[in-house]
């Protein structure tokens, strides 16, 4: 049985507005408000768990909006499926390049505005609360490190946001300055370096805790966006935040890669930072899709019309393409471990089909048992947003990056892959992060990132797509309901 952090949370924690979420102004049922809430250990940390709760929304909340959908779609390894263009068409338009500030995956904007207003209201109210200083310390650099991941969200998908540090007052609803993309990564940055400063995570949650921040998992997301910023000025300190994860021994590579994605692999000791997903109780419904409880996503991706007892009958959306089957070579225990070659079998073939679909996330006959809300809401597959081998391929990449031997931390992941050693060059390393990574997000921010993107994400490389990937494609266009709320006036993203 999995453990999770993530739980129901009280009314009184949620009387909170911010940029983007009006949809958060409820009216009080009773003498408790946000000025006298949090006023013991206990209610801060229902903060803290009211911070971590719109992590699970991504999968559905204002539309769905799976981060990992959402990136591999835009790259060359995941189509959009569905029905048909018509089925969800602002996926559709994400997965074409062709989006519009009407037409947007608008929900990542409120979930983490969302999350950041959550995490603000902790970090304001915190040296009010009288208790263990030490474990007042630690929610504090947890929120630290949750604001940073909802800003790197914005940051990646929109770059030039309205950015504030401390939650805005009604009198000043939507008159954030808008920020620059270089001036928020500076910005959230800084968050994770005070958090790693406050030197109070574990390395590793202990039993229980799994699904809270740790230091191994704000060190991912401080390499990720130096990373992704090609911020060599912090190369070092990131290879020695691989270097500490690494050396720890709190880690591992799982040998069965398939594994990693069933029930049982979640929080394995590849596992280095999961969303949780809990079935058993799970309460999500479609008229409260901000239940806890599972994800609809797994569904979503679904091999529709299964009936072999295995997989569930699904949706049929992110169709893994052909050729990303194919670039496996022999005996790589990535390729069906982590990808379904369901050609040969029955099934209902929808939109963009190719007959393979993503096993890592995919819905299994009984993965939502013990829901209590919406079946499809309330499956179990928890997110793997980091993983070891990433560290692993990170250091790599430094170690280049600074002069130095990653060959080592290479030829790890491809010796449990169960291949032969290569040269530890920036293309083996990029094309060993596309062979482990498909369908997990990561492909299309290593193609922007290095350069790749305009050669290789061209329409005449895809089945589908008429417009090619530019420099003006990076970030979308900003929600045409921001545009028109916001009182300060918001430059635009070309697109």
């Amino acid at each position: 049985m999995k453990n999770k952090i993530l739980l129901p949370i009280a009314a009184a924690v949620l009387m909170m507005t911010s940029c983007g979420e009006e949809w958060l102004d409820v009216a009080s049922k009773g003498s408790i408000l946000e000025t006298d809430y949090y006023n013991s250990q206990d209610r801060l940390f229902s903060g803290v768990t009211a911070a971590y709760d719109p992590l699970q929304w991504f999968d559905y909340f204002s539309g769905y909006t799976p981060l990992n959908l959402l990136s591999d779609i835009m790259a060359d390894d995941i189509y959009c499926g569905g029905s048909n263009e018509g089925d969800q068409p602002v996926l559709v338009k994400t997965h074409y390049y062709t989006c519009s500030s009407t037409d947007v995956p608008s929900g990542v904007w409120t979930v983490c505005y969302s999350g950041i207003n959550r995490a603000n209201i902790v970090l304001a109210k915190a040296p009010e609360v009288e208790m263990d200083e030490s474990l007042k310390n630690r929610y504090v650099a947890e929120c630290l490190v949750l604001k940073a991941f909802y800003w790197d969200q914005l940051w990646k998908f929109w770059g030039n946001i309205p950015y504030y540090d401390e939650n805005l007052t009604a009198e000043q609803q939507y008159s954030a300055e808008q920020l620059t993309a270089d001036e928020v990564y500076e910005k959230v940055i800084a968050l994770i370096e005070e958090a790693l400063a406050m030197n109070v995570l574990p390395m590793k949650a202990v039993s229980g805790e799994e699904g809270r921040v740790t230091k191994a998992m704000a060190y991912m997301l401080f390499t990720e966006m130096v990373m992704y910023q090609n911020d060599s000025s912090r190369y070092s300190a990131a290879l020695n935040y691989m270097k500490e994860i690494i050396g720890s021994g709190s880690y591992s590579l799982n040998p069965d890669f398939a594994s990693i994605w069933e029930e049982s692999g979640e929080w394995c000791n590849e596992s280095i930072w999961e969303i949780n997903y809990e079935p058993k109780g799970g309460n999500r419904s479609w008229s409260w899709a901000n239940g806890s409880g599972g994800s609809v996503y797994p569904v979503f991706i679904g091999i529709p019309g299964a009936s072999d007892g295995v997989y569930h009958d699904g949706w049929g959306f992110s169709p893994v393409a052909e050729s990303a089957y194919a670039m496996y070579e022999d005996g790589d225990q990535r390729r069906d471990g982590g990808i379904i070659d369901y050609r040969d079998k029955s099934y209902n073939p929808r939109w963009q089909n190719t007959g393979f679909f993503l096993l890592k996330y995919i819905a299994r006959e009984g993965g939502n048992e013990g829901f209590v809300g919406d079946a499809d809401l309330n499956y179990n597959n928890n997110v793997r947003v980091y993983r070891y081998s990433e560290a692993l391929l990170n250091a790599a990449e430094l170690s280049l990056a600074t002069g130095a031997d990653g060959s080592s931390y290479l030829n790890e992941v491809r010796a449990r892959a169960g291949l032969d050693a290569v040269a530890c060059t920036l293309d083996n390393i990029i094309e060993e992060r596309h062979l482990e990574f498909v369908g997990e997000g990561k492909r299309y921010w290593d193609l922007v990132r290095t350069g790749k993107a305009a050669s290789v994400l061209t329409a005449d490389k895809h089945l589908y797509r008429t417009t090619d990937w530019t420099a003006s494609k990076k970030y979308w266009p900003i929600p045409q309901s921001e545009l028109d709320r916001s009182v300060t006036e918001l430059t635009q993203n070309p697109y």
